[in-house]
């Protein structure tokens, strides 16, 4: 089964070095990967796909927890989740065949975000399914070039998947900081 883990960590050199060496080590395969900057000054969101058991996924968040940079460590795949894949696709594109790639971007919700004489790039957004059955569409067409981002999630809902940090404090110690940089309200 696939599991999307989430590791809010410390937004520094070498954190990513130390995540991977740990699912290296512990002989876990990356399928998809994705890190950036969250809504905290100071803290990165890192959206980790494996497809492993339920009891090696635990062992592997405990493993998590151990590595000083981790903050707090989730597993999105029991809770209701928005997840998302960004792909571009460069095709062939010449004057016949033009039209026909053109309407299958439309029946996608895609975008030509670049032409030239013998070619398009496309960018799609959605689901992985959504991005898996266009590009089967577009493979006869003539793929030259595509990449993709991974995978994104986040839990459906108001309420954040992690409560207060991971039983040490950190994250709350995170809040607390952001708190303070906030201006102070004048009343008049």
């Amino acid at each position: 089964m696939n599991h999307t883990i989430v590791a809010l960590v410390d937004d520094k050199p070498g954190v990513l070095n130390r995540v991977v060496s740990l699912f290296r080590r512990r002989n876990f395969n990356i399928d998809s990967l994705t890190v950036g900057h969250t809504e905290t000054p100071g803290i990165s969101r890192m959206t980790i796909v494996v497809n492993s058991d339920e009891v090696s996924v635990e062992r592997l968040i405990t493993y998590l927890y151990k590595l000083v940079n981790v903050i707090q460590v989730f597993d999105l795949s029991l809770k209701p989740t928005v997840n998302r894949d960004l792909a571009m696709i460069k095709v062939n594109a010449n004057a016949e065949n033009r039209m026909h790639i053109t309407q299958i971007v439309d029946v996608f919700r895609a975008r030509i975000v670049d032409v030239t004489n013998n070619s398009f790039i496309i960018e799609i957004t959605g689901d992985e399914e959504k991005i898996d059955g266009f590009i089967d569409v577009l493979r006869p067409w003539g793929i030259i070039e595509m990449v993709r981002t991974g995978i994104v999630a986040m839990a459906r809902g108001m309420a954040p998947p992690y409560p207060n940090g991971n039983g040490n404090g950190r994250l709350a110690q995170y809040e607390m900081i952001q708190d303070t940089q906030k201006p102070n309200k004048m009343t008049i």
